[in-house]
């Protein structure tokens, strides 16, 4: 169109001048006609190339949502066990560790969460399921199968990317007080649970809903700091409102070739014991945990690993405190195979209970490929009663755990 306008108003421009003048015009008018045709030309070229960026962008859009790249990494493990042990069944189910815990009512048993049974023990299932959820959140879900049922083990949302090296999570999940509650079983050093958690902690150890925030030190020297408010201590605690509260600091330093990680924990749990007349029952749990690790070879380490934990408890009664603490070292000679010893010990610090609680633990383990791993453990425990009388346990286990897919790395 603004082709056409140009052409007639040469061409009347045309008429006025002389017949002289008019081959110039045409000529004129031609190359006018052909720079026109030029840049039309340009323009469609411009335009199409244009349209073809759009289409390319969004056929790249489109085609990138590909669902099962957004399906989270899912992994199970297998725990199982064979147990040779000198007390019967019945017995053992209702043991009690005599200034810690209580033995359980006629018809009760003891909460064991692992490895219960004389013979064969299937001891759970985990499913495990993470995902990135955008570049804001992660997302995690385990949960443990067991022959009575299914249980949410954690579920909890994590952070990315948060400025100042912060880092939250918020949901179920196990604390990062001392040095192996945050881990799960199956990453253990050993099958059985030390001492100083089940008596101080509990079995299932300290695992509740609640958030979490935790801070790197933007140091050379790795430095964290962190701090937790979670719903209850043990699944007994009373549960009015949110009671309990953690902090902890954690470092590690390298040498060498060795390793040296240390901490310290506080756990503060505070209820009601008595709303009527507004008793208040005070908790308070201390950890210190030191880890050394020397590397030998890119498959060979030995590894030193401590923890002592005190609880103090305060009654309308008065004030307890108590301590323990566990100690293993542990020799892996290469990719296949392991062996270590540890030492559990309880101090009752009780007026009418003087006797010192102990365990004593060897292992061997035998892991074919990374996944998967079978050990050999012996235990002589001097720390049970049943129905009052102290006995020696001796127990042989043979254990079996199987990881398959997408499992994220243990913590050091």
């Amino acid at each position: 169109m603004i082709r056409n306008a140009l052409i007639l108003s040469m061409l009347s421009s045309a008429a006025l001048f002389a017949n002289d003048d008019i081959d110039e015009l045409k000529k004129q008018i031609a190359q006018l006609q052909q720079h026109l045709n030029t840049i039309e030309q340009t323009q469609k070229v411009n335009a199409q190339k244009e349209l073809n960026d759009r289409i390319a962008t969004a056929t790249k859009s489109s085609s990138s949502f590909n669902q099962s790249a957004f399906l989270p990494d899912m992994s199970f493990i297998l725990d199982a066990s064979a147990v040779s042990r000198n007390i019967k069944n019945s017995e053992y189910k209702a043991y009690n560790m005599p200034g810690f815990t209580e033995t359980p009512p006629v018809g009760a048993e003891t909460e064991i969460p692992f490895n219960k049974d004389r013979g064969f023990n299937f001891n759970y299932a985990e499913v495990a399921l993470h995902s990135v959820v955008d570049p804001y959140f992660d997302a995690n879900v385990i949960l443990h199968i067991r022959e009575d049922g299914l249980e949410v083990e954690e579920a909890f949302v994590t952070t990315r990317g948060l400025p100042y090296g912060l880092r939250a999570k918020v949901g179920k999940f196990r604390s990062n007080f001392g040095r192996i509650n945050a881990m799960h079983q199956h990453a253990w050093n050993f099958t059985s649970q030390p001492l100083v958690y089940e008596a101080l902690i509990g079995g299932e150890g300290i695992n509740s809903s609640g958030v979490q925030l935790q801070w790197i030190a933007p140091t050379d020297t790795y430095l964290m700091v962190g701090a937790e408010a979670m719903q209850k201590l043990t699944p007994e605690s009373p549960n009015e409102e949110n009671n309990l509260y953690i902090g902890y600091v954690k470092s590690s330093i390298d040498i060498g070739d060795t390793s040296i990680l240390g901490g310290v924990s506080l756990a503060h749990s505070k209820y009601f014991e008595d709303e009527a007349i507004g008793l208040v029952n005070d908790s308070d749990i201390y950890g210190a945990e030191l880890t050394i690790k020397s590397i030998f070879d890119s498959y060979s380490s030995l590894t030193l690993q401590s923890e002592l934990l005190s609880r103090t408890q305060k009654t309308a009664g008065g004030s307890t405190t108590q301590a323990g603490m566990h100690s293993e070292l542990v020799y892996k000679i290469n990719s296949n195979y392991s062996t270590g010893v540890r030492y559990d010990w309880l101090n009752k610090n009780l007026d009418n209970q003087p006797d010192d609680l102990e365990r004593y633990t060897a292992m061997v383990e035998y892991k074919p490929f990374e996944f998967s791993k079978i050990r050999l453990q012996f235990t002589h425990d001097k720390s049970k009663e049943f129905s009052g009388e102290q006995k020696d346990i001796n127990e042989v286990l043979l254990g079996i755990t199987i990881e398959a897919g997408a499992h994220g790395a243990h913590a050091f």
